[in-house]
């Protein structure tokens, strides 16, 4: 068919002739592109871009005068979607140019140019038209490239036969460049971003806090993923990848805090550096050690550095549930094989509905298998088996080739533990289906657990006290470290403060609780006493905002050291009420599902300008280290094999750069970058 098209074009192109004058007005855009002339009884069309003639008679239409214009190297850039635009001007676009319309009869300079917004770094409000703009294939390559960070596609997709055909009948004059040329422009997209990042952090008025996560893929290797986690001057929560560091052989468990420690001083973000958040529970308590001693000498720090350590609530989650389903590993098997029985025949699914009717069953749910390394799935199998349990039981009783049936007491065990699995399950969404998951949302949940485990170890089945005592251990771990920083986080919200502490606090420690309530209260004043010294020090000109307490080094100043904190103490008693009695003081705010607590301290700065600080700080430890799709897996964080077989500085420069990169507007189909205006940014 193309060579058809190429012959017809062919014979339609005209020998050098002499050029006159048109004689009557021609009404199709397509004229705009070419000189009418006339030799004797026969017209031809000239192309004013490349001097191409062509038949001009009225008997041949226009079709084959844009099918030129269209591969026509010399015409301009915009002219092609002048023409495309002018023949399907009442079709809709996926990309559409606002207020674009073509009357054929028109002259040329009388058409509505499209319009592009262009998003240069050194001219971002200059909006230019595409009549006045020409091909640029350094801007495509870097359009390109961006899209290939931004989306995660492979760097080989440049090298694909269909992507070439694709982008050569889209746009003939962009040159497809080699797979290492475009890594070079993703390594030049990143070098740029990280420099924007460095601005961004050295400006940054609050501390960090860093996530430590450890991610792994197909071919066993590990990596290691640093990401800050903060509230910004407009009291937005932000996550921002630092850096993804490949593991070697070298990278031994006594090398980890030297590859964290030298990321942070490479980003010179180690003064700034409020809390570390590991993905681990069972990290080594050596290597945070290690990690504390090097960078807590500089920092406001309260219970000597308890607040430091913090480990991933969803991973204790998974191990508790783990526990669980370990201790059911049998009877969830027999639950398995019961259910492939079931779907293994049309005749025995309709023999058990019959069974399922007889015994007024009206579940509405099917049976279903789960995907063991997802555990909510399996949670739903059993959720789902246990209401066709009086069904499975008939079915023993009359078919003699069904070999899972469960015992009645293993049948309370699936009861029992799925009722364990639900409670994990339903905090686990609240988890990871909070959009802006600040640290204050942790606490309540968290001791919902804990009074769950307390009561759980009290069963009089052995079986389930013994599971239950298992899954206890594993929280008292992570309680230990993370308690504090927990009810910090509670306190700082306006809806709880202290009363949310001394609630759950009662309930779980009973005649201790007193005394577990007084330790939190002294350790959130130690930390905001540290703040008050720092925020005085910052106004008397001898401490920057954002940056640590001073030094603790040999100079000889340091032997003064504790007389800031004296000083601060004894002017306490004389001056007015501090930031944070007079905050726990006041009522509690109303509890409403619309509250949102960003804006609340955002709003309340003013009244408590260093209570303010701290919970900048505070509420922006992630107590959380999973992405929601991977809250219910069990198995860590997995690489895809596209960046695994990628070498290691451009590995962590497109996963980097991808998450710099990534911002809600970009992400969202019916955002400005996809509406009526198309952004982009230049090189």
């Amino acid at each position: 068919m193309q060579n058809l098209i190429h012959l017809n074009l062919d014979a339609m192109e005209i020998s050098n002739e002499s050029t006159v004058k048109k004689p009557k007005r021609l009404t199709s855009v397509v004229w705009n592109h070419f000189e009418r002339v006339r030799k004797a009884d026969v017209c031809y069309a000239v192309c004013v871009h490349c001097n191409k003639k062509l038949s001009g008679s009225s008997n041949s239409g226009t079709t084959h005068l844009r099918n030129h214009l269209m591969r026509c190297l010399k015409r301009s850039n915009y002219d092609v979607s002048q023409l495309l635009s002018a023949k399907r001007k009442r079709k809709d676009t996926n990309v559409a140019f606002a207020n674009i319309t073509f009357d054929e009869g028109q002259k040329k300079d009388e058409y509505v140019k499209p319009i592009m917004k262009y998003d240069p770094d050194e001219r971002k409000d200059e909006v230019i038209s595409l009549g006045s703009s020409r091909f640029d294939q350094e801007r495509s390559r870097h359009d390109l490239a961006r899209m290939i960070i931004l989306h995660g596609y492979p760097l080989t997709m440049v090298d694909h036969v269909g992507f070439k055909v694709f982008v050569k009948n889209l746009q003939p004059m962009f040159e497809v460049v080699p797979n290492s040329v475009m890594e070079n422009s993703c390594m030049e997209i990143y070098e740029k971003e990280k420099q924007k990042m460095n601005d961004m952090l050295s400006k940054l008025h609050s501390r960090i806090n860093l996530a430590v996560e450890i991610w792994s893929s197909a071919e066993k290797a590990e990596y290691l993923c640093l990401t800050a986690h903060y509230i910004d001057e407009n009291w937005r929560l932000q996550k921002k990848i630092l850096n993804f560091v490949t593991l070697d052989s070298s990278h031994t468990e006594d090398m980890l805090p030297e590859v964290i420690i030298r990321c942070l001083m490479d980003w010179n973000v180690d003064s700034k550096l409020f809390a570390l958040t590991f993905d681990d529970c069972s990290t080594d308590d050596d290597i945070v050690l290690k990690i504390k001693e090097r960078m807590l000498q500089n920092r406001p720090c309260s219970s000597n550095g308890q607040l430091f350590d913090v480990r991933s609530a969803a991973h204790v989650l998974n191990l508790i549930v783990q526990d669980a389903l370990e201790a059911l590993r049998e009877v969830t098997q027999k639950i398995r094989g019961s259910i492939r029985y079931v779907k293994s025949s049309q005749v025995t699914q309709g023999k058990f509905a019959e069974i399922s009717q007889q015994v007024e069953i009206n579940s509405q749910r099917s049976l279903v298998l789960d995907c063991p390394i997802r555990w909510n799935s399996t949670y739903a199998m059993l959720e789902t088996a246990l209401e066709y349990r009086n069904a499975f039981n008939v079915l023993q009783e009359n078919d003699s080739e069904y070999f899972s049936a469960l015992t009645d007491i293993e049948w309370e065990w699936a009861s029992s533990i799925t009722g364990y699995l639900k409670l994990f399950v339903e905090i686990t969404n609240v988890f990871s289906g909070n959009k802006c998951p600040t640290a204050n949302i942790y606490f309540a949940e968290i001791c919902d657990v804990h009074i769950q485990l307390i009561d759980w170890c009290k069963s009089p089945d052995e079986f389930l006290s013994s599971t239950a005592l298992k899954m206890k251990a594993k929280f008292d771990k992570y309680w230990s470290k993370c308690s504090l920083a927990l009810a910090m986080a509670a306190i700082l919200d306006p809806r709880f403060k202290m009363k949310l502490v001394e609630y759950y606090y009662s309930q779980i420690y009973g005649s201790t609780a007193l005394e577990r309530i007084k330790e939190v209260s002294d350790g959130i004043k130690e930390l905001f006493n540290a703040y008050s010294i720092c925020s005085t020090l910052v106004d008397q000109g001898s401490a920057l905002p954002g940056s640590s307490l001073p030094s603790t080094g040999n100079d000889s100043r340091d032997k003064l050291k504790g007389f800031d904190k004296f000083l601060h103490e004894t002017s306490q008693s004389q001056n007015a009420i501090s930031d944070l009695d007079k905050y726990l003081e006041e009522p509690v705010f109303p509890r409403n599902c619309d509250f949102n607590i960003l804006n609340w301290w955002k709003v309340h700065t003013p009244r408590y300008p260093i209570l303010s600080m701290m919970a900048r700080d505070v509420l922006g430890t992630p107590m959380l280290t999973v992405f929601p799709e991977s809250a219910f897996s069990t198995e860590g964080r997995l690489l895809d094999n596209s960046r695994s077989s990628l070498n290691p500085d451009t590995r962590q420069a497109l996963i980097c750069a991808q998450d710099w990169l990534r911002t809600d507007n970009e992400l969202n189909p019916s955002s400005s970058h996809y509406a009526l205006t198309l952004q982009v940014e230049a090189n």
